[in-house]
């Protein structure tokens, strides 16, 4: 009954006829302006691009934006808007594989790879110390780069990040094949279904089209989506295999968890056994037990919101991230 009525929720909401931005989202235009640095990573010359919010009148400190799988840094525009008005100058990176820089041929990703991206980011910045912000698989990435550079974070702020679980436990670790074909299979109604459904409980909002607009153009060419597809099974892969929950111990910087209390996100949910499906993502109970296993975690939980805060309720969620910035620790 609940698939036929979102089925019918998405055949009424109407989809608008998409553009191919390109392999780098080439024509596709960000808040603010972009610029690349070139990395070596596994032999090899990539491309990161990223952008760098300046505030009009600076506090001396940065903060570091990092994004979710299905998205890339130009859906925290609001969000840079607010910490620059703030003082803070705002780094907004899109990952390898993601956005507006490279997809490679051939990578093995890991978060280890993504973290040490970033910091070689930040040195070509100048910029020695930063607070860090993750949503979702960001939230992972910030996790293993505040493990990897504690010296450089100041304070952490993961935003429904996934990898609060393990989900190996739940089911069986499937092949690269499963991931890339699932990858393959979306369609641009298919990406507004699952956002529809997983992010916004069945209530749309124009303001949400450009996030399944940039996931769908890739769709739109079929001799370059498969690149595309590839990079993002990869991904999907890493997330999978490498969760970072059982580090939440060795956090040493103040930490804000902020939680949306309707998510159920959960990757691979499908391939566990039904009896076992209903406990995975389970973001109410998953973040209390995350704040307690974070040494100085502030738990902050927000009802009746789902996996994005920052897009769903931007003002409850950027005064919990500007209250907990500020705070002297």
């Amino acid at each position: 009954m609940f698939r036929l009525l979102s089925l019918l929720i998405l055949a009424l909401l109407p989809l608008q006829a998409l553009d191919y931005y390109g392999m780098k989202l080439e024509r596709y235009d960000y808040p603010f302006e972009v610029k690349t640095i070139n990395l070596i990573t596994q032999n090899q010359m990539l491309s990161m691009a990223y952008m760098d919010l300046q505030p009009e009148k600076s506090n001396g400190q940065t903060v570091l934006l990092l994004h979710g799988k299905n998205f890339t840094g130009a859906y925290w525009e609001e969000t840079a808007k607010a910490l620059a008005k703030e003082g803070y100058r705002v780094v907004m990176p899109d990952q390898v594989g993601f956005g507006k820089s490279d997809k490679p041929e051939h990578l093995q990703y890991t978060f280890q790879m993504l973290a040490h991206n970033t910091a070689t980011l930040l040195e070509r910045l100048g910029i020695a110390k930063v607070h860090v912000l993750g949503h979702s698989m960001g939230g992972m990435i910030a996790t293993r780069f505040a493990l990897m550079f504690p010296e450089k974070t100041q304070k952490l702020i993961l935003e429904n990040p996934i990898g609060l679980e393990d989900w190996q436990r739940f089911a069986p670790n499937p092949s690269f094949d499963y991931w890339y074909k699932r990858e393959l299979g979306k369609t641009p109604k298919a990406i507004k279904l699952y956002q529809l459904k997983s992010y916004y409980d069945n209530q749309w909002k124009r303001a949400y089209d450009p996030w399944v607009d940039i996931l769908a153009s890739f769709t739109e060419n079929q001799e370059e989506y498969p690149r595309v597809a590839f990079n993002q099974a990869l991904i999907s892969e890493m997330i999978y295999s490498q969760p970072v929950c059982y580090q939440f111990d060795q956090l040493k910087m103040p930490v804000l968890l902020i939680i949306g209390q309707r998510d159920k996100t959960a990757l691979g949910k499908e391939l566990a056994p039904k009896e076992l499906q209903e406990q995975m993502g389970n973001y109410p109970d998953l973040g209390r037990k995350t704040a307690q296993a974070i040494p100085r975690a502030t738990l902050m939980e927000l009802i009746g919101v789902g996996h994005l805060p920052h897009i769903e309720a931007f003002d409850p969620f950027i005064r919990g991230v500007v209250d907990f910035l500020s705070r002297k620790e």
